[in-house]
């Protein structure tokens, strides 16, 4: 499978600061969030996990540099030199410049503050020395200031770059004799325009490229990615709310020359620097609206009433409850977070600053009389999603489906899974087939580690399976991860007339992937004779394999209570964004609509519920193994199993018991010897365009 670099991480272990990492992940995602997925990571993550090939950019942010050392060196380094000379890109913040220098001179003659030593990255081929200027005191604001640097704008050609701005510094190097390295591929940024208070030799160096193989890395010395309304003016140093002053009339010039400087390593920049949005309100509604307050009713026992206004407080959020009389359109600033609101925890007060959603009362709007009209969610047509729904729920063998029949929407929440897994006195009473959707999400989650990317265009939605425990011994839980995934495939396929053969694939065990280049090959057919390629692109040869890339993920997390199971199966499918990797819409010929999401969400729903009615029955019997086999890319793939001491082994398909992982060793020849080894889908990861099998860390 082709990856697609769609992470950016953000180094959190030790070394690193608190406030550093949280000014990194603010500003990052405020600058790429369309595109990529900004994490904070572990050391531990660097040495051990499989990021490389999925990572844009690493970023190692201030803090003291000797900790990345004790973190870092050796393997872990070596995975970061190589990820970046086999084109990654790479930016270090302060520590994070001195980090990746060949030679760090930090406070030389200062007994208490020196560190002096050579370093193993070397991205920079000289000397980051420093401090630049004076007065640095660890975890304080006494020697921050607000340094003038003075751009290269020859080197940063794209968009606006301002010539001259301040930035943030407390604590960074100079880039000693940077413009003798030219040979060497490093250009200067950005120069000090005072002179420094320690020898900067040819220059006055404050931010570098350094070309690095097939990728780059930028150095800096000041915290360009620091916003004044992120800072402190109570805090400790001198003229400090002086510094927070000069800085906030120079914040446009210090984010356009950010977007020149990711732009220049290759990474795509939010048009908008506001991308990271406030949370709108929540709509609750049903298939028959009176429903609504069925539902309602049978959750009075965790509702509270406060100044007569209803409120459900919960382990992670607390709702609101409206009527919808209450939610006026001329009164839509109502929806934002208000800073003055002593339920919102900030790092700091400000319009724009930092902000813990899990804090923020949620909003919901119960809808017991009719849907919400398109004026009042303007993004997602709740009379087309109900009526698709009523339509596929009809041609579907399901007796009475569940699926759909409660919807709960929101332009943008933290994340569907999130509102329902970790509110679990609302969990519990929520009926089977429950169904959170949204436009977008501000802290979508992914499996592991991962993060999902939810542009606009993105089907992102949640549901409830209430499975009982004693369908275990026929239908055990764990195959809830692959009825979605065949859900999903089957709803896509089945979502019109000449959509059956979209080449949409499973890779196990819950990722949907596409063939990209298909809608090129099919365009030269028309809707009465399509000129269609094969659906059975075979995955194991090399030029299949990587021209599938991944479009859609499932998440499944369980609770277990009272004999019952509560599951939420969250669902992200690339439907109309052409980012970060491809969408289903892009793989149609000219002559097929686009997908709609409200008709793609009620199929994959109507199917969903569907499959669930079947297998509480069967289990995972012969109709399900074939059905699954037809969409996914591994039958007979040969694969290296990391778990089992590096063996090359053929995949033969899933035990119909537990959903296990079946490989059969292979021998001289890739002949097989008989021997079968299962593996769980909870711990392991299949890394498809690679042909491995590896351990989860």
């Amino acid at each position: 499978m082709a990856s697609k670099r769609m992470n950016v991480l953000v180094y959190s272990g030790n070394g690193s600061t608190v406030e550093s990492v949280r000014h990194c992940v603010y500003t990052l995602r405020r600058l790429l969030s369309s595109n990529y997925a900004v994490i904070p990571v572990q050391g531990d993550a660097i040495i051990k996990e499989p990021w490389t090939a999925s990572c844009a950019l690493l970023v190692m942010p201030g803090g003291a540099d000797l900790g990345y050392c004790r973190t870092l060196n050796g393997e872990g380094n070596r995975r970061i030199s190589q990820f970046v000379e086999r084109g990654g890109a790479y930016v270090g913040f302060c520590a994070g410049g001195y980090y990746a220098s060949s030679r760090c001179e930090f406070e030389v003659g200062d007994k208490k503050m020196e560190v002096v030593g050579d370093r193993e990255l070397g991205f920079y081929p000289g000397t980051c020395r420093g401090c630049a200027f004076p007065g640095f005191v660890y975890h304080s604001e006494k020697g921050a200031r607000a340094v003038e640097l003075k751009v290269n704008k020859t080197v940063l050609a794209e968009g606006s770059v301002p010539g001259i701005f301040r930035s943030y510094y407390n604590g960074g190097g100079v880039f000693v004799d940077a413009p003798k390295f030219k040979d060497k591929g490093v250009e200067i940024l950005a120069s000090f325009t005072e002179k420094t208070s320690v020898d900067a030799g040819e220059g006055l160096a404050a931010i570098v490229y350094c070309k690095v193989g097939e990728g780059a890395a930028i150095l800096t010395s000041p915290h360009p990615e620091f916003a004044a309304t992120n800072l402190n003016p109570k805090a400790e140093g001198n003229d400090f709310p002086k510094v927070i002053t000069a800085l906030t009339e120079d914040d446009k010039p210090r984010i356009d020359f950010l977007k020149a400087c990711l732009t220049k390593l290759g990474l795509h920049v939010n048009e908008d620097q506001d991308a990271v949005p406030s949370l709108s309100r929540l709509h609750l509604t049903s298939l028959q609206p009176s429903d609504t307050s069925n539902l309602i009713a049978s959750l009075r026992e965790i509702i509270t009433t406060v100044d007569e206004e209803e409120y459900i407080e919960d382990e992670n959020d607390t709702f609101h409850l409206e009527k919808p009389s209450s939610w006026s359109l001329g009164s839509l600033g109502n929806a934002l977070p208000d800073p003055s609101d002593d339920k919102i925890e900030r790092t700091h007060v400000g319009e724009d600053s930092f902000l813990d959603y899990n804090k923020i009362v949620k909003r919901m709007i119960v809808h017991n009389e009719e849907h919400p009209s398109n004026k009042e969610t303007p993004y997602f047509n709740h009379h087309a999603f109900f009526a698709n729904l009523v339509h596929y729920q009809s041609i579907t063998r399901d007796s009475s489906p569940e699926f759909g029949n409660h919807l709960l929407y929101g332009e943008v929440v933290t994340s569907t899974n999130t509102m329902l897994e970790k509110n679990t006195r609302l969990l519990r009473r929520l009926p089977t087939g429950f169904t959170a959707t949204a436009t977008n999400q501000v802290a979508g989650r992914g499996r592991g580690s991962n993060v999902w990317v939810s542009p606009a265009g993105s089907l992102l939605f949640s549901v409830l399976v209430r499975h009982d425990l004693s369908r275990s011994p026929n239908a055990p839980v764990v195959f809830l991860q692959y009825l979605a995934a065949l859900a999903i495939v089957e709803g896509v396929k089945s979502y019109d007339k000449g959509y059956q053969t979209l080449p949409v694939k499973l890779k196990w065990p819950n990722d949907i992937c596409a063939f990209p280049s298909f809608s090129h090959r099919v365009q030269r057919g028309t809707s009465t004779n399509p000129l269609f390629v094969s659906d059975a692109l075979d995955p194991s040869q090399p030029t299949s394999a990587k021209a599938y890339v991944k479009i859609g993920g499932i998440l499944v997390n369980s609770h277990y209570q009272n004999t019952e199971f509560f599951s939420v199966v969250g669902i992200g499918l690339n439907t109309i964004n052409p980012l970060p990797t491809t969408s289903l819409t892009a793989l149609l010929p000219d002559y097929l609509p686009a997908f709609t999401l409200e008709k793609l969400l009620a199929r994959i729903l109507a199917s969903f519920s569907s499959l669930y009615a079947r297998f509480k029955t069967t289990g995972f019997d012969k109709y399900f193994e074939e059905m699954y086999y037809s969409h996914w890319l591994h039958t007979d793939q040969i694969v290296t199993l990391e778990t089992e001491g590096g063996i090359k082994a053929r995949i033969r398909g899933i035990t119909r018991d537990w959903g296990l992982l079946v490989a059969e060793e292979l021998g001289w020849e890739d002949r097989g010897t008989g021997r079968m080894v299962q593996l769980q889908s909870d711990s392991n990861s299949f890394d498809f365009f690679k042909g491995l099998l590896k351990r989860k860390i």
